[in-house]
């Protein structure tokens, strides 16, 4: 390490500079790479049984969910360490999220075509929804009464019910919708077969307007202070931000090989895994530098704990 600190120097690129660990979710190579966020180094890789894509933090903080889509398994981690605390049997567990309120887990199962609702506080299941095709991302409403589900195989979203679980509506919204997100009253619904994003109003599911950002839109990240909203494009090789009122485009950023999850670090640099070239990124938005550190194969989905010890983490 003491040789690639001063090539870094030399490169005008300085080191990451936020302390604690990234874990980043390896979904072709069945690992988790603990990243040492101080560093840029990994600590260690922890193996899972094949095919993990997302996380999801607990509403108590203390679980990280990652769900191992292809080895139908949940895993809960220590945030702090990534140690593998528990394993729950789940079908398909693909893109998973909390509800606001805290009482539901929802879990897509991409691959079965199904849409599991799981008491939070229990972990059993309350509802099983079969949607056609490809339920991928999840969102809700802020009120947690319903959860919005992108369905890539029908280029439709659907709207399901969670006091009566029941799906209200579904209804297209462009091809191939991935990411999603619920912002100032409307759904933002990434469609990656396309170069932009759906305004989507959330009561029947119509599309108001298209923004464009760049091609394989995927997904998209709001900023911590609620400013700025982010947008991966995996086919372009670009992330964009746009002000986060009023959608408009700030700022272009090249992120080589299919940008596709964000975290954001207290630092102010985005954490983006580089999906097609087995990387992540550490983006700084004022300077526009990025730097990338080897991962595993397929990096997906990605979590930053701030303050955890390096010592601790690579126990």
């Amino acid at each position: 390490m003491r040789f690639i600190l001063p090539l870094l120097l030399l490169l005008g690129l300085a080191p990451a500079q936020a302390a604690g660990i990234a874990i980043v979710i390896n979904s072709g190579d069945a690992t988790l790479s603990i990243i040492d966020m101080a560093q840029g180094t990994e600590l260690r890789r922890i193996p899972v049984l094949r095919e993990p894509h997302h996380v999801a933090l607990s509403p108590d903080g203390r679980d990280l969910l990652v769900g191992d889509a292809g080895g139908n398994e949940m895993l809960f981690l220590n945030p702090q360490t990534g140690e593998v605390k528990r394993r729950l049997p789940m079908a398909d567990p693909y893109h998973l999220a909390f509800s606001p309120n805290g009482k539901w887990l929802v879990v897509t199962g991409l691959a079965r075509n199904q849409v599991d609702v799981y008491d939070a506080g229990t972990m059993t299941l309350s509802k099983r929804f079969p949607l056609s095709s490809m339920p991928s991302h999840v969102a809700y409403a802020p009120d947690s009464s319903l959860a919005y589900v992108t369905l890539q195989g029908t280029n439709k979203v659907a709207a399901l019910d969670l006091r009566r679980q029941a799906v209200v509506w579904t209804a297209e919204v462009g091809s191939t919708p991935a990411g999603i997100m619920w912002l100032n009253g409307k759904l933002l619904v990434a469609n990656m077969g396309t170069d932009h994003f759906a305004v989507v109003d959330p009561v029947d599911g119509r599309v108001e307007q298209r923004i464009r950002t760049g091609r394989g839109a995927h997904q998209l990240f709001l900023s911590p202070d609620g400013k700025t909203l982010w947008v991966n494009n995996r086919v372009d090789g670009t992330t964009v931000s746009l002000d986060a009122r009023t959608l408009a485009i700030t700022r272009t950023y090249r992120v080589p090989g299919g940008p596709d999850c964000i975290d954001f670090a207290p630092d102010g640099k985005l954490w983006i895994t580089q999906r097609f070239i087995q990387k992540v990124g550490v983006l700084d938005p004022a300077s526009g530098a990025l730097q990338s550190f080897p991962v595993g194969r397929s990096p997906h989905g990605i979590f930053l704990t701030t303050g955890a010890p390096a010592a601790v983490a690579a126990r």
